[in-house]
């Protein structure tokens, strides 16, 4: 019984290891796509600005299911940090044409609408996260972390080093 267990072990051992995604730490998230300048969010553009509390926040998966709770959390506002973003269209009549994908830099994408970040309460709730468990952004391991703790489903937009946002507009 032992011999198999331990024959388990070693075969799946290598299998365990490839599926953990390590998430690199990112330290900027560049902004580009259907903008008239291409804009670069640093971590200290995070940490020069204005910090709100943000508490604690459960993150679930898709069904609802609890994956752990992020303690302690501060952050800044995505849209205060995108308040120099000039779209492709100056006419406001067009701006409700324009989304965000944000994508990390393991591939994970996510999609917020200028509507959501900008005139909603949504955008009131969206943040690039500048404390986590006690630990700043340089000390963070997910960093550049995005959370939306509005969402339902938290997980859904919980995303691990964030890296760039490509503005695009709907045709």
């Amino acid at each position: 019984m032992m011999k198999n267990a331990l024959l388990l072990l070693v075969i799946l051992y290598p299998v365990i290891g490839i599926t953990q995604v390590k998430i690199d730490q990112t330290s900027q998230i560049v902004i580009s796509g259907e903008i008239k300048k291409q804009l670069v969010i640093t971590v200290r553009d995070v940490e020069m600005a204005a910090q709100e509390q943000i508490g604690d926040v459960t993150i679930t998966n898709h069904l609802g299911v609890v994956k752990e709770t992020a303690k302690g959390l501060k952050g800044v506002k995505i849209k205060d940090l995108l308040a120099n973003l000039e779209l492709t269209n100056d006419n406001p009549k067009f701006s409700s044409t324009y989304y965000f994908v944000f994508t990390a830099n393991d591939g994970y994408k996510t999609v917020y609408s200028w509507n959501e970040l900008f005139n909603s309460p949504v955008g009131e709730k969206v943040y690039v996260v500048s404390s986590k468990d006690g630990k700043n952004m340089q000390e963070m391991p997910e960093r550049m972390l995005v959370i939306t703790p509005s969402d339902y489903k938290t997980g859904r937009r919980y995303i691990k080093g964030l890296d760039s946002i490509i503005v695009k507009r709907v045709e």
